[in-house]
């Protein structure tokens, strides 16, 4: 008998029956990602035409000459390095991405540990945090109102003035002079000696200067008339500052006139021989007076303090500060935002790793230094890259504080770009490879950061 062998099934076991219901799950898991697509198909669209496009097209203009239509292959990016403005850019630009970043990062770790300890923490969290709705643009003209040379504009330089005149005191007559061949002979250093023999102890002797409008002599000038009228005594030597000019007309040059006023507070020199050997101040109808002087001759001097010009305060747009100066503004925009972040990885802190350093006997500052710190650094660190993220694309605060005489000195690569693209430029290929170059320097910044949050969500 012959036996017969059964052909076996391919693939070993037979697979399982489908059952209705695995079809109708695979159906469904199917229908979900078909509706996934489609609500991430205008997301994708969108981000294609306004950031995809938009790169692939600037690097392929970055090879092409100013008109586009020639091919010039890496020569845009030789030029970049060859521009000292673009090598000014550069330098301005890693001096934003040095310090901006870092300040801010130190100065929100302090203020979320201070603010932790005041009773209306959230109220000094709300006022630091409201420059953040403030657009750059307004911030911007705040700022260059702010820096603005004239103190009668510029609060900065008013409170700069206010401070020094504090201290220093400041001329009442910076625009007075005197009248040539009236006594007075201007010297090298924007002082006024008397010409002429010189004079003796017992003389009298009258100064009189321009250029002063009557509306801005000081509250308690006198008329001069009856100080010229005095006598100096024996061993004095006297005499009268005055304005010459007499309101209304008349009057004669180089006299004093019953309607002409002293100039008060005035510094006078006695000179003798080159060297000063007293000095004294007007008095409120521009009188002064030497005492105890020896026999001989001497020169009577007004020191050139009394015509120097007002202090106007600090240069804050000039070109050695403007970029600081521009820095300190974005620190006062962002500063809410490092506190409130800064602040928010505070929170998560355990507290009884602070409270065993207490009660070990740690001072506040080591608890700082030593636990706070290391524990916050994750959350640092995320701080601080995004801000350098943020400074290297800074446009709209150099672009508007900055006036258009130092506006090169203060340029990054942001307004450079954009200056040499439409500012006046109009080299789009330069343009576009300093956008390339930005790019560059921002990606790794991007992917750094990246990682940190996928890190921080496992």
């Amino acid at each position: 008998m012959t036996a017969t062998t059964l052909p076996k099934e391919r693939g070993g076991a037979n697979p399982p029956p489908r059952t209705p219901h695995a079809d109708r799950a695979r159906r469904m898991r199917r229908r979900g990602r078909i509706i996934a697509v489609l609500f991430v198909l205008p997301a994708l669209l969108l981000l294609g035409a306004l950031v995809v496009y938009p790169v692939l097209f600037s690097v392929g203009r970055s090879f092409f000459d100013a008109s586009g239509t020639r091919f010039v292959g890496g020569g845009n990016y030789t030029e970049m390095f060859r521009d000292p403005t673009t090598l000014r850019a550069v330098r301005n630009t890693a001096i934003w991405v040095v310090v901006a970043p870092a300040l801010l990062t130190g100065l929100g770790l302090i203020l979320a540990v201070l603010v932790e300890k005041i009773r209306w923490a959230t109220a000094f969290k709300l006022l630091l945090f409201m420059p953040m709705a403030v657009s750059f643009l307004a911030a911007g003209i705040i700022f260059r109102l702010a820096y603005d040379q004239d103190p009668d504009k510029g609060v900065l330089n008013a409170a700069a003035v206010s401070v020094h005149d504090a201290f220093e005191g400041s001329s009442s007559y910076p625009a007075a002079r005197a009248r040539e061949g009236q006594g007075l002979v201007g010297q090298p250093d924007g002082s006024y000696l008397t010409d002429g023999a010189g004079l003796t102890p017992g003389d009298t002797v009258t100064l009189g200067l321009v250029g002063v409008a009557p509306g801005e002599l000081p509250g308690d000038a006198r008329p001069a008339a009856p100080a010229a009228a005095r006598k100096a005594g024996p061993g004095e030597l006297s005499g009268v500052v005055y304005l010459d000019f007499t309101p209304g007309g008349g009057g004669k040059q180089g006299r004093v006139d019953a309607g002409e006023s002293g100039l008060p507070g005035m510094r006078v020199e006695a000179v003798r021989d080159g060297r000063t050997v007293a000095a004294t101040t007007t008095g409120s109808d521009g009188y002064f007076r030497f005492t105890g002087l020896e026999q001989g001759t001497y020169g009577v001097r007004l020191p050139a303090g009394n015509f120097a010009p007002p202090y106007q305060g600090i240069s804050w747009l000039g070109p050695t500060l403007v970029t600081p100066a521009i820095i300190g503004a974005y620190l006062w925009i962002w500063t809410g935002f490092a506190m409130v972040l800064i602040g928010a990885g505070l929170a998560t802190l355990p507290r009884d790793a602070l409270e065993a350093a207490r009660m070990d006997g740690a001072s506040e500052w080591q608890i700082f230094r030593r636990i706070t710190v290391p524990l916050l650094a994750p959350v640092l660190t995320v701080v601080f890259v995004t801000l350098v993220i943020n400074v290297m694309k800074v446009f709209d605060l150099v672009y508007i504080i900055a006036p258009g005489p130092v506006q090169q000195d203060a340029t990054v690569l942001a307004t450079q770009m954009w200056l040499v693209s439409f500012g006046g430029g109009n080299d789009q290929g330069l343009g576009s490879a300093l956008g390339v170059l930005l790019l560059l320097l921002v990606v790794p910044a991007m992917v750094f950061n990246v990682r940190r949050f996928r890190r921080s969500q496992r």
